[in-house]
């Protein structure tokens, strides 16, 4: 998965909440629609999502299917973060020296 894809699937409330109650422990389905307000084939939709980007893995147990986060699942969005975070402190400093020669 790429960042993009990390990005779409947490851009929706319900889903980044799905995924902090995942961060908390394994769950099934019903227990992670407890709270929501949302219908069972919502959330089911919602983990496809989550699964699709990489975030959550799924373990069956019988006929129960528990989710939990998947540890490697951010690492995209670490490493697009790692190539964006050496951009910003120059511009900051280039900024500062910009405003100070405004200020004299």
């Amino acid at each position: 998965m790429n960042e993009t894809d990390i990005f779409r699937a947490l851009s929706d409330p319900t889903r980044r909440a799905v995924f902090e109650k995942l961060a908390a422990g394994e769950r099934n389905a019903t227990e992670l629609r407890e709270g929501f307000g949302v219908s069972q084939p919502a959330i089911s939709q919602h983990l496809a999502i989550l699964r699709g980007a990489g975030l959550i893995r799924e373990r069956r147990a019988g006929r129960h299917v528990h989710y939990s986060v998947e540890p490697d699942g951010l690492e995209p969005l670490f490493s697009w973060i790692e190539r964006h975070r050496a951009f910003w402190p120059a511009r900051v400093d280039r900024l500062k020296d910009l405003l100070r020669e405004m200020d004299q």
